[in-house]
Formats: C-alpha cells, structure tokens, sequence
C-alpha cells in the first residue's frame, strides 16, 4: 500500500472548503484511489498550511494512475493557480 500526504498553503485560506469539496468527490470516480481523506487547518497559525490530503492506493502504479487521471488532472487545473505551496510524501506500508 501506497500512501500519499499532501500539505498545501492556499493563497486564499477561504478556497479551503473548496479544494476539501472537490477533493473528497474523487472517490468512487479515479479507480486506482483506495481512500481518500482531506482535514481542514483549524488554527491558521503562522507556519500551518491550510489543507492536509492523504490518499491510498495499491502501489507506486497506482498512485501514478490517480495522479494522471482525467478527474484528478481537472482538480489540478482548478487547485494549482490557489496555491501558495505545497510538499509531499509517498510511503510504503
């Protein structure tokens, strides 16, 4: 099992809900996600970032599938100019 976390930093703290909506709406839609799962930063403290996304798949092809699906690719489109930043881990469980 493949995991992959996302922390991102919105230009717009207010685009959260947003980005959460249309994340979570992959399930059931990209074959190749396992589980999706997106949390909200509460705080806002210096240093936060807004939105922590974590998503399963099966293994590395998987994750590569997800990541070159259409759907996902229209979630980019929309989530990429509202990005201030962004890191990212994949582990191996």
């Amino acid at each position: 099992m493949i995991t992959h976390v996302v922390l991102m930093k919105l230009t717009d703290r207010a685009d959260a809900p947003e980005a959460k909506r249309r994340a979570e709406a992959l399930a059931g839609v990209v074959p190749s996600l396992r589980s999706v799962r997106v949390d909200l930063d509460t705080l806002g403290l210096d240093g936060s970032s807004d939105l922590a996304l974590t998503t399963t798949h099966d293994d590395a092809a998987g994750l590569r599938a997800y990541a070159e699906h259409p759907a996902h690719q229209d979630l980019l489109g929309w989530l990429r100019p509202r990005l201030a930043g962004r890191a990212a881990v994949d582990y191996e469980s």
